[in-house]
């Protein structure tokens, strides 16, 4: 692990591989509850082609946040992740977004395109503006937002388990906390305090008219058995991101690197190199 101070912060992240001469590095962002543990399954395959950068945000494992301070912000988070990138000095990187690291990397691509190369968006996390929603609700769980300040009190009141499955059973499905392995489990458990910060990020919704102004080459990626908003956001952007292209992971939900990192890796390699 090393660390580079950003905006006051020292962000920790992990540096593999070496990449092909002259070749960007892959800088990776996770999501709520995440940190540079996230993308383990899909690291070795990634390396192999690439030097693969995995971030962890302000707030997050390695630090053991309870909470408490007012620099828990989507835009802090945006600023801080474009000013790793700057201090990485390593010229226009990619990058791989997921869910709320997903939401970044679109704020990243809108603010500072020319330090992207190419973006990844894996079910990046946010609302639509009203000109971009469906004129039916997607079917699936309630939506994401509210569910968080619910688990966020949980978590306050020491119900650490019980505010952990309201989150992920409201994105994979009923059960599927109990059924995730003790590793990705602890590694839930180590960020759970960020959604005390989560609650107040103070997100904006994804609009018409930053998803058309886009110009980086952009691939969103799926999982071919998520459903809710999750599964319509990322859809809806790719149709108005010019020139964006488009995956689904057959058989996966929202973690689609975890639950098949081969196929995840064969179509991003595919769009890196091409």
């Amino acid at each position: 692990m090393q660390t580079l101070h950003v905006n006051g912060y020292d962000m920790a992240y992990l540096d593999v591989g070496q990449g092909a001469a002259n070749s960007p590095p892959l800088v990776l962002v996770h999501g709520t509850l995440g940190d540079f543990r996230t993308w383990n399954a899909v690291l070795g395959p990634l390396s192999k082609q690439h030097r693969v950068i995995s971030l962890s945000l302000r707030r997050f494992f390695p630090e053991h946040w309870d909470g408490v301070g007012n620099d828990y912000r989507m835009a802090q988070h945006v600023a801080d992740v474009i000013g790793f990138i700057e201090k990485l000095n390593a010229g226009p990187v990619d990058l791989i977004g997921h869910s709320r690291g997903g939401h970044i990397g679109f704020r990243v691509v809108q603010m500072r395109a020319d330090l992207l190369r190419k973006a990844v968006l894996a079910e990046p996390g946010g609302d639509l503006e009203p000109a971009l929603q469906p004129s039916s609700p997607p079917p699936g769980p309630v939506p994401l937002g509210p569910r968080v300040p619910i688990a966020a009190e949980m978590v306050r009141n020491g119900d650490i388990d019980g505010a952990l499955a309201l989150f992920v059973d409201g994105i994979d499905g009923e059960g599927a906390w109990a059924r995730w392995p003790a590793a990705p489990r602890q590694q839930l458990r180590d960020n759970v305090h960020t959604l005390l910060g989560q609650v107040g990020e103070n997100r904006q919704p994804f609009l018409k008219s930053e998803a058309e102004a886009i110009r980086t080459p952009t691939l969103l990626i799926g999982g071919g058995d998520t459903r809710g908003a999750l599964a319509v956001t990322w859809r809806v952007l790719a149709e108005h991101i010019p020139g964006a292209r488009t995956a689904v992971i057959p058989g996966t939900r929202h973690w689609m690197f975890e639950q098949a990192p081969q196929e995840f890796c064969n179509v991003v390699l595919d769009f890196l190199a091409r």
